[in-house]
């Protein structure tokens, strides 16, 4: 009898439908930044439990979404320039340290398999998974680092990240999505250092540029 017997695998819980709806309003601006979301009158409206939606915040939470501040409870995220060139800095940071090395064959592989991901998801114009294999791709390429700690810090970081590439993407195509990094892989495979450098450079001050034009 294995350990797992019995064990049922649900394609998705009501909390994470819950947090998806919640997350489609936050973007459409239901919610706006600085915003309180209420869990009990949140529980009330919909007719669920209340700990069906603490654990949908807390998926929010997870995503980058919502904050929890003292006193406060949970809030929809409120950026700032400041805020999203910090970000970007420390993102920059990595992935140019990350290019400036020789990438493995090993390595080179899993940065084509993501941006083959990368390309198949733009195909289906789904944006949401368009964004998780643009993350994907990036985190391939500080893997180059061959540091399990800067993965770590790197995949949390991709949590504030995925509110910001969710904004970004709704102002492009996937064509153009694709373009932008294929620069990048294309620089990668030719083991032209200097150049993947220089186009993730390009493509992270593009992206502060109209994410600081759009708060504004």
């Amino acid at each position: 009898m294995s350990a797992l017997d019995g064990l049922e695998v649900r394609r998705t819980t009501t909390a994470q439908q819950l947090a998806d709806g919640l997350s489609e309003r936050i973007m459409a601006g239901a919610f706006g930044p600085g915003d309180r979301l209420r869990e009990s009158a949140i529980a009330a409206e919909l007719g669920v439990a209340r700990n069906t939606i603490r654990e949908a915040v807390r998926i929010l939470e997870l995503t980058g979404l919502v904050r929890y501040e003292v006193n406060r409870g949970a809030v929809v995220i409120a950026p700032t320039p400041e805020n999203v060139k910090a970000l970007y800095t420390a993102r920059e940071r990595l992935e140019t340290a990350a290019a400036a090395r020789t990438a493995s064959p090993t390595q080179l592989e899993a940065i084509n398999n993501a941006f083959d991901e990368l390309v198949q998801a733009a195909k289906t114009g789904d944006m949401s998974e368009i964004v998780d294999r643009d993350l994907a791709f990036h985190q391939a390429i500080v893997a180059l680092l061959d540091s399990s700690r800067l993965d770590e810090f790197y995949a949390a970081m991709t949590k504030e990240l995925r509110f910001y590439l969710t904004v970004l993407t709704k102002s492009e195509t996937p064509a153009e999505v694709v373009a932008e990094h294929q620069v990048i892989v294309d620089a990668i495979r030719a083991g032209d250092r200097d150049g993947a450098v220089a186009e993730i450079r390009a493509h992270i001050d593009a992206s502060v540029e109209r994410l600081v034009e759009m708060l504004r």
